[in-house]
């Protein structure tokens, strides 16, 4: 079953929980029970067996011919070779590569499984409604959750991005998605506003009775979703397994995980694993120069009224981080009435949590944060010395993870989080590697083949060919325009 992070609804199915994203009078589900899983009945599986393994103790109401249904995809061809997730040894430590789906980014992983979980859920929960899927994409979710969702038969998909604040191949990769269900609307702001709006939206009666009368229900693809987040689990069993098996650590010894941090699922998926009973370490959360998480982790104090920058790794490019409700609820003992209080909204985004639960996010996460220029120095570093490429968010975790070194001598074998294909953001992975020498580019196309040429790394298939494909224009608006446009999208 699975409950509300604000203690305002408990006793959900895993089909309810899903279908309705979140919790409508604000707050998010978690399971009400974490279940345990020894990885040493998982050796020898396949990816899609093992995520079947995880994800099936979480979704009691799914039969398992459905669930292995679902998790067939990383199997099936979708992602570029038979390890949807390789874990590549790169000097003493490993990079778990999140990239080999269709849009080169981490949320392939779990945006390929969400529409199956979803269309099942509904069919479980009874609901013969369409759904409108909401997205606000701080770059990678959004192309991701189009292309999961694209064409999918009872299913509407609106992606929301901060226009001029995501890379040009993120931007494109967007805009030239097909299919007559998806819509994709530049918004005048930033992320954080996107998010809010969006959750906003999700929480108006109005527009949910005027959405049923058109026979159609809101869900979501955000990880604020436990159906996005927990495919998100899978690859961190799959990373200990892999280092298991290539020799890196011995069989149930402990590793740490570093994950560069925006939103907070990727990190609170590698808690919950760690809660399911995988011998993870430390979790090193790493941020950019949006650095809201690194001073509440020093402070308790979470301040997310403060200057907004817009930087090279702008996945990262966050100061309202949905997932980290989650964490609180977990880190406070589950104490749903702290959360409430801190996530009140006559709070503004300001609150301060008391020392008991700050001692025990401290003892869980190491938090650090890397500016442009560190980035920058990383990945040309990280090449020199390994021939290595990180794009500009698995950098920053490489340089955090340094920090970490440098701070703790902690000598574990350590798992990066590769987060995106640096061709997407081919022309500062340039910027880092070649720095003055850089030749002028056209445009972010010649980039990629400049980058592709001088590395001998392969463009993503993905990525090959998007400079030739037709765009459709984003629909431009104010945040306060969003719920105006989906009257006139769907409602009329």
């Amino acid at each position: 079953m699975y409950e509300s992070t604000r203690g305002n609804l408990a006793d959900q199915r895993a089909a309810q929980a899903i279908t309705l994203g979140m919790v409508p009078s604000g707050g998010l589900f978690v399971p009400s029970i974490i279940p345990t899983l020894n990885w040493q009945n998982l050796q020898g599986l396949t990816y899609h067996d093992v995520a079947k393994r995880v994800m099936t103790p979480y979704l009691p109401d799914f039969s398992e011919a459905a669930i292995a249904k679902i998790v067939n995809v990383y199997a099936d061809g979708t992602f570029d070779g038979p390890d949807p997730a390789p874990l590549v040894l790169v000097g003493n430590f490993g990079v778990l590569e999140l990239w080999h789906g269709p849009t080169a980014a981490f949320k392939d992983m779990a945006l390929q499984v969400l529409p199956d979980l979803l269309k099942v859920s509904l069919k479980l929960f009874n609901r013969t409604e369409e759904v409108l899927i909401l997205v606000a994409t701080s770059g990678d979710t959004g192309k991701a959750a189009l292309e999961g969702f694209k064409n999918r038969e009872g299913m509407h998909i609106v992606v929301f991005y901060p226009e001029g604040g995501v890379s040009p191949v993120q931007e494109r990769q967007m805009t030239t998605t097909e299919g007559e269900n998806t819509h994709v609307v530049a918004v005048k702001g930033n992320f954080d506003e996107c998010q809010t709006a969006v959750k906003r939206i999700f929480a108006s009666d109005t527009l949910k009775e005027q959405l049923q009368a058109k026979h159609l229900i809101f869900s979501s693809a955000n990880s604020i979703n436990w159906g996005r987040l927990l495919p998100q689990i899978v690859y961190y069993f799959w990373a200990y397994l892999q280092a298991v098996e290539q020799g890196k650590v011995t069989p149930g010894g402990k590793i740490n995980v570093v994950i560069p941090t925006g939103n907070f699922g990727n990190l609170q998926a590698a808690y919950y694993a760690k809660r399911m009973g995988l011998p993870i370490d430390r979790i090193i959360s790493a941020s950019n120069k949006n650095n809201v998480l690194v001073d509440f982790f020093e402070t308790g104090v979470y301040q997310s009224q403060r200057d907004f920058f817009q930087t090279i790794s702008p996945s990262m490019d966050i100061l309202i981080s949905s997932n980290f409700e989650r964490f609180l609820y977990e880190m406070s003992g589950r104490d749903a009435r702290k959360i409430q209080t801190w996530y009140d909204s006559k709070n503004q985004g300001t609150f301060t949590v008391d020392p008991v639960t700050l001692k025990q996010c401290q003892d869980t996460v190491y938090a650090g944060w890397a500016d442009e220029e560190e980035t920058l120095e990383t990945i040309a570093r990280a090449y020199q010395a390994y021939q290595y490429v990180f794009d500009p968010h698995t950098a920053v975790a490489m340089k955090v993870y340094e920090d970490y070194l440098s701070a703790t001598n902690d000598q574990t074998f350590t798992v990066i989080a590769s987060t995106a294909s640096p061709f997407k953001f081919a022309s500062n992975v340039l910027r880092g590697l070649e720095g003055e020498k850089l030749k002028s580019m056209r445009d972010e196309w010649e980039a990629l083949d400049y980058l592709s040429q001088l590395t001998g790394w392969k463009i993503p298939l993905g990525l090959q060919g998007l400079e030739d494909k037709v765009t459709t224009t984003a629909t431009a608006c104010e945040p306060g325009e969003i719920t105006g446009l989906l009257q006139k999208l769907f409602i009329g």
